[in-house]
Formats: structure tokens, sequence, C-alpha cells
């Protein structure tokens, strides 16, 4: 059974860029990357693009491998080949998961979201995980969806969204 990312918690980065990756966020990655043994460190990769304002993509090594092979897929030379190679697999990197669970986030990846240490927020996505800087995401993410779900009737179920 693959397992997926889901929940939110919020983690502190260091000035080093330190940060530890959640409990459950480590079981997935150790699912999904095909080198991991027990007693190694998972890998994941980190997905940056220009086309995330606000946010960083955590991936396992088989879901990037498989963005990857689709992108591949497309036809050689094309524009969409070209944009999709520089936006996920030129603004990407791999990060190792140490033994304690913590992974080094560079620099330049913390000043995409704005910040140097601080807290940050890991939001499950299943296939994937968003990290934001915890104030952001309160103020995008968190915001906007009780807003919306305020607008809903009394007794809303979001799962008939996957009906349409």
């Amino acid at each position: 059974m693959v397992q997926s990312f889901t929940g939110e918690h919020t983690i502190k980065v260091d000035g080093k860029g330190r940060m530890s990756i959640p409990a459950d966020f480590r079981r997935v990655l150790e699912e999904g990357d095909p080198e991991w043994t027990p007693g190694l460190s998972p890998r994941m990769y980190l997905l940056y693009g220009d086309h995330l304002k606000n946010e960083l993509h955590g991936y396992t090594v088989d879901e990037f491998n498989a963005v990857v092979a689709q992108i591949n897929a497309l036809p050689r030379g094309s524009d969409r080949k070209k944009k999709l190679s520089r936006l996920i697999i030129g603004q990407s990197i791999r990060l190792d998961v140490d033994k304690d669970g913590r992974t080094v986030m560079p620099i330049k990846q913390r000043q995409k979201l704005g910040l140097s240490e601080g807290m940050l927020t890991f939001s499950g996505l299943g296939d994937h995980f968003e990290i934001w800087k915890a104030e952001t995401f309160e103020d995008k993410v968190a915001d906007d969806l009780q807003g919306w779900l305020s607008e809903q009737e009394d007794g809303f179920d979001p799962l008939i969204l996957l009906d349409e």
C-alpha cells in the first residue's frame, strides 16, 4: 500500500537551514525511495520552481522520477518539454534526510520563502507536500480556505467535489 503525505506540521528551521522532516512524512519518503533500507536515510526532492510563488514542494524519489518520466516522454525539442524541464527538473534539488530525521534547506530556497530561520508549515497533499513560511501559510492558505468554507451551505461535505 502506498502511503501519502497527510496533515499539517509546524517545524522550526534554524539559521543554518536545518529542519526536521515530520516523522509521518519520513515514513512516506522511506517508502518512496527505492534505495532506502532500514538503517539508511531516505532521500527526497525539493522543487522550488519559479511557478511556486510562496512555497516549495517536497516529493519522494519515486514520485519525482514519475514526473520526470512524463516530461521526458514529451516530444524532443517541444516548447512544452523545455519549459517543464526548466521549471521542474532544473529547479529542484535532491536532499538527504539524516538519521535524526533532519535535512538542510539551502539558503536560496529559504530566501524564496522569505526567511533565514523561523517557523515553517509542512502541508501534506497526498503525492507531495508543500513547505511554507508559517505566517504566509496562515495568510494565503488557511485564511483562503476558511473564507471559501464560510461561503458554503450548512452541512457542506467537501467530498461531493469528487463527483464533479
